[in-house]
């Protein structure tokens, strides 16, 4: 007769082939749907797998009532969100989940010293110890919990910056980097302590080391760095899901960690190299430095134009570049801005899209609202592939884009984004941008671009101003 764990293990392997294909599926635009429903039915899998594991090693009643409703429970909460959340607050709320994963790992961490090590004369801490592998066992818990704990705090502090709740600027602590380190020492020291003497007040001090170490990496840095921020988190809670795994000996967990981990990992690296910084150096406190306003420095008047205008543009035009930015996905525009790409389509004038790596606040933001709104895959192009067609481009859109488009990144080795590969907008025959004011981008980086020759502002609410321009055409 096969056994629970057999069939239980056996639907792991499911589960984890669907997650690697689920990766696989939202690697791009036309496979991401399917790609998405591999993950929800692997999760589903899982899910349904652990609740049978547990029933089938005879569960108390009050345990498996426990069970059933912390799954409803957390099914509710997951739909209810799911439903009610905006394009704009997705990337809080992803922050907002990757801080759940973290606080599991803590408390599975906890779980495993409380049964462990807590008791050593008990006979899971005497197998453990017959095997030689009690020592292990308490490095498990120590880097699990640490993990957990930066990933906790971590990510509620992004999810308050996100949301608005928290200033996005970063806090400067005087030897913030020494703090970061000396942490990471003390967290060395302690988990060597732990291992050979596993004492509470040990675990204690590691955990709180790691929510004070979380909570400071993310407040330390600027806005301009969130995308990397998030991307970043979603790693450390692949890791803390990993370090779970060994420790419940749960070989799903493991891969799913890994997986979550690994490719968080090379996502943070992606959304460095787009930015032209190091890992490091967004650890070490992102842009750091605060623009002025526009004031503050002489660069030119800017030039203000009507919607009646840009659509007489527009109509004249036989190239058009529309550049999408946070704003875009504020004001919901993108619904206005595909119904102006068909109408442009229409009178025969190529329309295509450029997105920054890091448009938006969660890497990959533009192009989900873009799809939302059913403009064509083929038409929103990257960064790298379409750089090079400004120049012959007759019109520029930039709806709500800044620090993606600003040329002091290319031209002004003193700017703060110095360096940062940006869309070199300015070089097409016309730029319009989209915005509610001359107010700084989120990074706090003034734009010179708003005050070029070839640039006119169209100020207000964008979604207002791209159904203006629809009505004009």
């Amino acid at each position: 007769m096969i056994s629970v764990e057999t069939v239980a293990n056996s639907a792991y392997i499911v589960a984890a082939l669907l997650f690697i294909l689920a990766l696989g599926g939202l690697a791009e635009h036309r496979t991401a749907k399917m790609g998405n429903t591999f993950g929800i039915s692997g999760m589903a899998v899982a899910l349904g797998a652990t609740i049978a594991l547990a029933i089938g090693r005879d569960i108390e009643p009050l345990g498996l009532l426990l069970l059933a409703g912390a799954t409803a429970l957390g099914a509710a909460i997951g739909l209810w969100r799911a439903r009610i959340v905006e394009m704009t607050g997705m990337p809080e709320l992803i922050a907002l989940l990757h801080s759940f994963v973290g606080l599991a790992a803590v408390l599975v961490g906890w779980n495993g010293y409380l049964h462990v090590e807590r008791h050593p004369g008990g006979a899971d801490a005497e197998l453990l110890r017959a095997e030689g592998l009690l020592g292990i066992h308490g490095a498990e818990v120590a880097i699990g919990v640490f993990i957990g704990a930066v990933t906790f705090t971590g990510s509620i502090v992004a999810f308050l910056k996100l949301s608005a709740r928290m200033n996005s600027a970063p806090l400067m602590l005087p030897g913030k980097n020494i703090l970061n380190v000396g942490s990471l020492v003390l967290f060395a020291v302690l988990t060597v302590w732990f291992v050979v003497d596993p004492r509470l007040w040990t675990l204690v001090a590691i955990t709180v080391v790691a929510l004070l170490l979380g909570w400071h990496l993310v407040v330390s840095i600027g806005g301009g760095d969130m995308p990397v921020v998030v991307s970043m988190l979603n790693s450390y809670s692949g890791w803390a899901a990993a370090a779970s795994g060994f420790l419940l000996g749960n070989d799903l967990l493991i891969i799913t960690g890994a997986l979550v981990g690994s490719s968080g990992a090379y996502l943070s690296y992606i959304m460095c190299k787009a930015m032209n910084r190091s890992f490091l150096s967004v650890i070490a406190g992102g842009f750091g430095i605060t623009a002025g306003p526009a004031g503050d420095t002489d660069l030119g008047e800017h030039r203000e134009v009507t919607a009646d205008a840009v659509a007489e543009l527009l109509t004249g035009a036989n190239s058009v570049i529309i550049t999408p930015g946070y704003g875009m996905a504020v004001a919901q525009a993108q619904h206005g801005v595909a119904e102006l790409t068909r109408k442009l389509r229409e009178r025969g004038v190529t329309v295509r899209f450029g997105v920054h790596p890091v448009a938006g606040r969660l890497p990959g933001h533009m192009n989900v609202l873009l799809a939302e709104a059913k403009v064509p895959y083929d038409i929103v192009l990257e960064m790298d592939e379409i750089n090079d067609d400004f120049t012959g481009t007759d019109v520029v859109l930039v709806i709500g884009a800044n620090d993606t488009v600003n040329p002091a990144a290319a031209e002004d080795p003193a700017s703060p984004i110095a360096g940062m590969p940006v869309l070199t907008v300015w070089e097409a025959g016309n730029v319009i941008v989209f915005k509610r004011s001359m107010a700084s981008g989120y990074a706090g980086v003034q734009n010179p671009l708003f005050f070029r020759e070839n640039s006119a502002m169209l100020f207000g609410d964008a979604k207002d101003r791209v159904e203006d321009i629809v009505k004009a055409l």
